[in-house]
């Protein structure tokens, strides 16, 4: 959710800056609007689009035997977020309270609309109202002051005007970002993109109303005229929306049209950065041979070794494909679950120190977990040591559900001195050394890591 709000608000705030800083003076006006709705969509969806560039990087190999040397998997009990139960209770309250508003206000126009009787005029309908105020449109209704119409008081370019709004369909504009505005209350961006929105669209009734009757000071006298008329509904479009400088002076603005398509021209590389910036994600790749001659190695282990290695092991199997556990000696297993647990025998292991480079690779505290003998060390503790120091090393990757707050690295590293790895290490294949182990079979028939005891 995050990343969808950061992702969304960056778009939206450089999409409306191009409009304020390229657009909004030039008049291009159905252009305009075309690219306020797209920038509100396009916003609204970039960040659901994800496109995955795979880099193969190189890893430290990883050896055979690794899982089972690795620390126990640590079991995180998620704890109650009661701060952002709070914030999705007030998150939903407020949205309840502004849809609520929203309705009411929706409904109070569609019984205005009902209370007379509708006048049909040209591809719209006119409703009669008795109060004083001025014509606005919702959908296909305009609205006038019964009085003025009766007595004709109403000019031509005010019915021109509140024609465009029907013809051209801009209520569905207010309607979409009220309806944006009603789930995102919490961003002040979409309050900028509905008056801009709003202003384009008197841009558009304006320029309707001048082709017409070329007539601009008269118009323009009219409107200033009626500018200090009561406000109506604001999910309306109103004659007297920002009767402001720049409406007057865009009636007189003219636009070539190589100016306009250059302006337009700049927007491809606008969106095809946010495209890029948002939507790539280079996905790294590690290419790790010792892992897949591990795995060879491990299915390919005869039976005999196994019932040799594991004699006397109690497991403890958790099948989840079968829904049931399993808590006996290794002998008593059947054959059916010695395959399909994997049970393998670790080869002998041979001396290996790490270079120099990888023994740096390794201080990176954000990537690796590391182990020093068998405990859980500092990364900065691999200053103490010289790569001839070390006797042998191994890890493995672990998977996000796997990781917890101790350690959230993606790869979990054991690295022995030659000491402990004489004691300990060098005839361990021949014996398994604990007397339990634990195994998962998952739901897609993969075999989760070994947990030692």
């Amino acid at each position: 959710m995050t990343d969808f709000l950061i992702k969304s608000t960056l778009s939206l705030v450089v999409l409306l800056g191009v409009y304020h800083l390229l657009l909004e003076k030039e008049k291009m006006h159905r252009f305009n609007r075309f690219y306020l709705l797209f920038a509100l969509v396009f916003s609204m969806v970039i960040p659901f689009i994800t496109i995955e560039v795979v880099q193969e990087i190189a890893q430290p190999a990883v050896t055979p035997g690794n899982i089972q040397m690795l620390p126990a998997t640590t079991v995180v009990v998620d704890e109650t977020n009661y701060f952002a139960i709070a914030l999705w209770s007030l998150y939903g309250f407020v949205t309840v309270v502004l849809g609520f508003r929203f309705m009411c206000n929706v409904m109070q126009i569609s019984k205005k609309m009902k209370s007379t009787t509708a006048i049909a005029y040209q591809n719209a309908q006119l409703v009669l109202v008795p109060e004083k105020t001025l014509p606005h449109t919702f959908l296909n209704t305009i609205f006038i002051n019964e009085s003025e119409y009766n007595n004709r008081q109403v000019e031509a370019e005010l019915y021109t005007h509140e024609l465009t709004h029907v013809t051209q369909k801009h209520t569905l504009d207010i309607l979409f970002i009220e309806v944006l505005k009603t789930v995102f209350w919490f961003n002040p961006i979409f309050i900028f993109y509905k008056k801009a929105i709003q202003l384009n669209h008197e841009f558009l009734a304006d320029e309707k109303v001048v082709h017409s009757y070329n007539n601009v000071p008269f118009y323009q006298s009219l409107l200033l005229s009626k500018a200090n008329a009561n406000p109506t509904f604001y999910l309306t479009s109103n004659l007297n929306y920002l009767i402001t400088k720049k409406r007057l002076l865009m009636m007189t603005k003219t636009t070539s049209n190589s100016k306009s398509i250059a302006k337009k021209i700049i927007l491809i590389p606008v969106l095809s950065g946010l495209f890029f910036l948002f939507c790539f994600k280079t996905i790294a790749q590690v290419k790790n041979i010792a892992q897949v001659t591990t795995k060879t190695k491990l299915i390919a282990t005869n039976d005999s070794k196994k019932d040799e290695y594991y004699a006397g092991v109690r497991v403890v199997i958790h099948d989840l494909v079968k829904n049931k556990e399993i808590d006996t000696k290794y002998e008593d297993l059947s054959e059916e679950y010695k395959k399909r647990a994997l049970f393998y025998v670790p080869t002998a292991r041979e001396k290996k120190s790490p270079t120099t480079q990888e023994l740096e690779n390794f201080k990176d505290p954000k990537k690796y977990a590391i182990w020093i003998d068998d405990v859980h060390q500092t990364n900065k503790s691999l200053n103490n040591f010289k790569p001839s120091e070390i006797a042998f090393f191994q890890g493995s990757s672990v998977y996000k559900n796997a990781r917890s707050k101790k350690f959230p690295q993606p790869y979990q590293y054991n690295f022995y001195t030659h000491n402990y790895f004489d004691k300990n290490l060098k005839n361990s294949h021949k014996k398994f050394s604990g007397e339990k182990l634990e195994v998962t079979i998952c739901k897609d028939k993969n075999t989760r890591p070994i947990r030692t005891k």
